[in-house]
């Protein structure tokens, strides 16, 4: 059996008692470290677990994904995924390679950021589609999430915008020189999310999210330090100090917000009054 096991969002302790049980009766585990991160360290989790953990990269689960499901039809093997297990569609690819090897499959599933981002007030009923922000580079500034976003706003909803992380990524010039060389780790935080927002709306300039609109940033979700901070987009473009260390996320509010959304978030506010000026007047709109 290929077993998929959440882990949740924040530490050791948020694996479930079923998924802990099959961690420690598996013959093999492995951890994807690169869709998301624990706010632990590898050695945290083998040592609550009592198992080693071999950590699974991109490369080997996109591409090497036969080694992860080696004798998985006469063993039992855990695949570890933070949050919970379909929130990337990579482990979809590994479950169907999975079925066409004749392998059977079970999920344990666990909170993720779509879920546990309730936890800013926002209404789950009132999010449409999530969307991603990666790392703008000086010649790749990809834009297409502009037009989910824009879909989102036109009906009142909220986005939640998960932000880029780079784990174990090489540069151009190494991967062009084959050396296995590869860059430290980059979280990308909602200061910098917030700033591709606004350069990208300047150059679309269809109005979707100016300076002035509201947003809620997060930072460790489901975590001991979980912190949210609420804010117009301008203010959230400096505001990575008070959120604090990865992971961040990003919610755009949409304009069909519920007044016990408005008392709940107020209380993240940077400045209360500016808050309360704009959600009146753009805010709770059917």
């Amino acid at each position: 059996m290929l077993y998929l096991v959440g882990l949740g969002l924040s530490d050791e302790t948020d694996i479930t008692v079923k998924g802990l049980e099959i961690v420690k009766e598996a013959s093999r585990v492995y951890l994807e470290a690169y869709t998301s991160i624990l706010l632990v360290d590898q050695s945290v989790l083998e040592s609550y677990y009592g198992r080693p953990i071999v950590v699974a990269d991109r490369e080997m689960v996109e591409s090497n994904s036969d080694e992860i499901l080696r004798d998985a039809q006469t063993e039992d093997v855990a695949f570890l995924v933070v949050g919970d297990p379909f929130g990337a569609t990579t482990h979809t690819d590994l479950v169907l390679r999975a079925r066409e090897l004749s392998i059977p499959v079970r999920t344990v599933p666990n909170a993720s950021i779509l879920s546990g981002i309730g936890a800013t007030g926002l209404q789950l009923y009132n999010f449409g589609q999530t969307v991603s922000m990666v790392f703008f580079l000086e010649n790749w500034r990809p834009s297409s999430f502009y037009d989910r976003v824009k879909e989102n706003r036109d009906v009142g909803l909220h986005t939640l915008l998960l932000l880029d992380i780079k784990v174990k990524e090489q540069s151009l010039e190494n991967m062009a020189r084959g050396r296995r060389v590869y860059e430290p780790p980059r979280y990308m935080t909602v200061g910098q999310c917030a700033r591709q927002m606004l350069e990208v709306e300047e150059e679309r300039g269809k109005g979707v999210y100016g300076p002035d609109s509201l947003a809620i940033g997060a930072a460790r979700v489901g975590g001991k330090t979980e912190k949210f901070v609420a804010g117009t987009l301008k203010q959230l473009c400096d505001a990575d100090d008070a959120l604090g260390p990865p992971l961040h996320s990003l919610v755009l509010l949409g304009r069909r917000a519920h007044e016990l959304e408005r008392d709940y978030t107020r209380e993240f506010a940077l400045d209360k009054e500016l808050w309360d000026r704009i959600w009146n007047s753009d805010y709770g709109k059917q």
